[in-house]
């Protein structure tokens, strides 16, 4: 069985990006820029963060594709 990883216990090994914009923010991960998401509060944005994470997850997995690496803490 495959447990399936989510954004929401792993976000925190990326470095997020938010940009304001005159209708909301814009967030990005550096490591992974193609996940990269919308929001109109910085809050609904972090957590469209975490779903866009999620969504580029499973479709690398489906692809076979190799994720970025990120180093993790010691």
């Amino acid at each position: 069985m495959v447990k399936r990883t989510t954004a929401r216990r792993n976000v925190h090994l990326f470095t997020a990006k938010y940009v304001e914009l005159s209708e909301g923010y814009m967030g990005q991960l550096l490591e992974w820029p193609e996940v990269v998401t919308e929001g109109k509060t910085l809050e609904e944005c972090r957590e469209m963060l975490e779903d866009a994470l999620d969504e580029m997850i499973e479709a690398y997995r489906e692809q076979k594709k190799d994720m970025p690496c990120v180093p993790v803490p010691l």
